[in-house]
């Protein structure tokens, strides 16, 4: 019965083509146990990732206590004001942005890994609400209240990124770079700012929500209609520039009262809207037209409270008509967000969660619901602010939701005579700090000139059509610009540079490319090539099927060109030739010039900078053994340098290198219409690496590679120094067996092959 096992075993080997006696790789059972040591640790520490607050909040004293009471406040005094501002942008009555700014604030500090960022409202994501809610009713119209669709897009959008933060998917953010996000957001500023200077000079007729450039063109064709509201809303913007311009200059001029005016210049905002505000009483309560209408634009009723606690209400032919809609809702929710809280967590060295940070906005957006808040995520602004006040932990938020209930509550009567003009002031002065400055478009430039042009798109795209083909544009763009990058990686020829140290003897060996790279080496330094006979390669991205074919012409083209030919072709007639090899020109003497390159021996590839590789790649480097061999009429050796990945190793073993036992590699592993009636290669004996074999490590004094796999080394120096060892001793064997009597070709296993190229 044993025997029947082993032998139906040994059977079921040969039909998958595993060896008799396998090189001992890394297996799937091995990745599988790596992927968790102890999973009840790992499940419950997943638990308590939910809840970031667990871990600080034992911990709390009265040194963070005050810190996050003071910018707890600083940033409500501003979120009020800002609020009610972006909810008119978003087509909203103003107390949903209050509604929106008090659960950002107060659900986010339960779920945060960022202590300075602060969710509400933002402008961005009030215009596209907006933009939502008139492509509804445009098609649907008088169905469902304003107020409605946003709550709706506030659920949708947030239960989707609430399921891609608990999946852990939040490394799909990482597509997106920064030129593109501050492309996007640039436009956007400018798109936001266009769009209120209608309401800051009182201007109507036309539509504001337009694309940027009409708007821009329109508000200067109504210059002469303006009215009296220009009076309230260029005096705000003055105003408020003229506060922070002052207050950034005394900071620098009194350095120890840094402190004094950041506050003052902090409530800016707040004193602008309070002096508007009395003057807008002053003058329009004496002026109330017989139809009650009043000279200027104001807020009018604000509604106190929360007016529309409940459960929200979702009509599935209303998620059907914003269905279009919600992947650029969704993405604006999570990309600007994730950017913020990143941003800050550099500057103030710590590190965020971005699956977490994701969760946190999905659970504000979900509850937030319940309120009737529309969608919020990270501002910019506040963020900024809620930073520089000094906050410590992410509990500042609670204090910040305490001064939105006190404005809900108690100052809802004051709202009343706020100036329409004065709101569009600071949302000018807020959005204006998202255009990225020169400073930083150029730093763009001088980094990667593609990526400029990925940010200018963005821009171009989104002041010239919507925001929403602003965005698309800049992610279509920066994926396409990665494939390209991954389908046409750097590869280099490497050869020798000796370096010295001056103060020492200490010689060192280092590998550059043949070719001079602009600014890499100085002129001065000369690159020496390798010993005849060897090819140093290496391949600068992961061996993946996109890019592969790169690495197989660029070895087989240089090998063609600077290697000798096994065969002597000026032997052959024409008719006999391929017919892919024309031959010589006339008069051309192919011999003597084949005659005088040298013979390969070997190719060292440098795969340090090789972190993956898949099926097709492997078959392309077998492609490229079959075919330099081939030319060679010989085998040469493939020599690996620098494989870190027990994966690399595993998938370069099955393909038949590493072992020098050409006997038995692969011709084919990756087929793309198997070939029955297939042939192998001429069987060659190669000689072991004895010099792989001697790389040992001085404190197990065992080898430094395995013993199996000789042809894998651990740098590239050790590597080509096989090659090299490989190259002497082929040259020695070739020399003694020119004194040595032909052996019969019955006995003689090498001299009974037939030739690669003949088959």
């Amino acid at each position: 019965m044993a025997s029947l096992v082993a032998r139906l075993k040994s059977f079921g080997k040969r039909v998958i083509g595993q060896p008799e006696d396998p090189v001992p790789v890394v297996t799937v059972k091995d990745w599988v146990r790596n992927l968790s040591k102890d999973p009840k640790r790992d499940v419950l520490g997943y638990v308590e990732a939910l809840f970031p607050i667990v871990g600080w909040i034992t911990r709390y004293n009265f040194g963070w206590l005050y810190g996050d009471v003071v910018a707890g406040l600083t940033v409500g005094i501003v979120v009020v004001p800002q609020s009610m501002s972006y909810a008119q942008i978003a087509t909203l009555p103003t107390q949903y942005g209050l509604y929106s700014a008090f659960v950002g604030v107060l659900i986010y500090c339960l779920f945060a890994t960022s202590k300075d960022v602060s969710i509400g409202p933002v402008a961005v994501m009030s215009l596209t609400v907006s933009r939502i809610i008139a492509t509804v009713n445009e098609h649907h119209p008088d169905v469902w209240p304003a107020p409605q669709i946003a709550t709706t897009v506030a659920f949708i959008c947030g239960f989707i990124v609430l399921a891609i933060g608990i999946l852990r998917l939040g490394w799909l953010v990482e597509f997106i770079p920064a030129p593109a996000v501050s492309g996007f957001m640039t436009g956007s500023a400018i798109n936001i700012v266009a769009g209120q200077v209608p309401g800051l000079l009182g201007e109507s007729g036309f539509d504001t929500r337009a694309a940027t450039y009409k708007v821009i063109i329109n508000c200067l064709k109504y210059l002469p209609v303006t009215k009296l509201d220009a009076a309230f809303g260029l005096t705000g913007l003055f105003c408020l520039y003229a506060i922070r311009i002052t207050c950034d200059y005394l900071t620098k001029r009194f350095p120890r009262r840094q402190r004094f005016f950041f506050f003052i210049s902090v409530f800016r905002n707040a004193f602008v809207i309070i002096v508007l505000t009395i003057a807008s009483w002053l003058y329009c309560r004496h002026h109330k037209s017989k139809s009650g209408k009043y000279p200027i634009k104001i807020l009018m009723n604000v509604p106190r409270g929360f007016q529309h606690v409940g459960p929200p209400v979702i009509d599935r032919e209303l998620v059907a008509a914003i269905a279009g809609e919600i992947p650029v809702a969704t993405i604006i929710l999570l990309l600007e967000h994730i950017a913020i809280s990143k941003s800050f967590g550099r500057l103030n060295g710590y590190k965020i969660n971005p699956n977490q940070e994701l969760i946190a906005i999905g659970v504000t957006n979900t509850i937030g619901t319940v309120f009737g808040a529309y969608p919020a995520t990270g501002s910019f602004s506040r963020s900024a602010l809620k930073s520089k006040s000094g906050v410590r932990t992410p509990a500042a938020g609670i204090l910040t939701a305490i001064v939105v209930i006190v404005a809900l509550y108690g100052l809802t009567p004051a709202f009343f005579w706020i100036p329409s003009a004065g709101l569009s002031a600071v949302v000018i002065h807020a959005v204006a700090d998202l255009v990225a400055s020169p400073r930083q478009v150029y730093s763009f430039w001088r980094v990667s000139p593609l990526e400029f042009v990925i940010w200018l798109a963005a821009v171009l795209v989104t002041v010239f059509s919507t925001i929403e083909n602003g965005i698309y544009t800049s992610i279509c763009a920066s994926l396409a610009l990665l494939l390209v990058r991954l389908a046409h990686p750097r590869g280099y020829f490497l050869g020798r540079v000796t370096l010295r140290e001056e103060r020492s003897s200490v010689i060192r060996e280092v590998f550059v490319p043949l070719t001079q790279r602009p600014g890499i080496l100085h002129p001065a330094v000369k690159v020496e090539p390798p010993p005849p006979g060897i090819v140093v390669y290496r391949f600068e991205e992961s061996a993946l099927y996109p890019n592969i074919s790169l690495l197989n012409d660029a070895l087989v083209d240089y090998v063609k060109a600077n290697m000798r030919r096994g065969r002597d072709m000026s032997q052959i007639k024409m008719s006999d030739r391929p017919w892919n090899d024309p031959g010589p020109k006339p008069g051309q003497d192919e011999n003597a010039e084949n005659m005088a390159k040298p013979v390969l021996q070997a190719i060292v590839l440098d795969f340090s900078g090789v972190s993956h590789i898949d099926t097709t790649a492997v078959q392309a480097l077998i492609d490229t053994r079959t075919e330099v061999e081939r030319w060679a009429d010989k085998p040469v050796d493939f020599h690996f340098a620098t494989i870190l990945s027990p994966w690399i190793r595993r998938a370069l073993v099955a393909g038949g290198f590493g072992t020098g036992a050409s006997s038995n590699a692969p011709t084919e592993i990756a087929p793309v219409v198997p070939y029955r009636g297939g042939r192998t290669l001429p069987e060659e004996h190669k000689v072991t690496d004895v010099e792989a074999i001697e790389e040992i490590s001085e404190d197990s004094q065992a080898p430094i590679v395995p013993e199996d796999t000789p042809y894998f080394h651990f740098d590239l120096i050790s590597a080509v120094r096989a090659a090299e060892a490989g190259l002497s001793s082929a040259q020695t064997s070739a020399r003694s067996s020119m004194h040595k009597p032909p052996v019969p070709s019955v006995t003689s296993e090498a001299s009974s092959s037939t030739p690669a190229s003949a088959v």
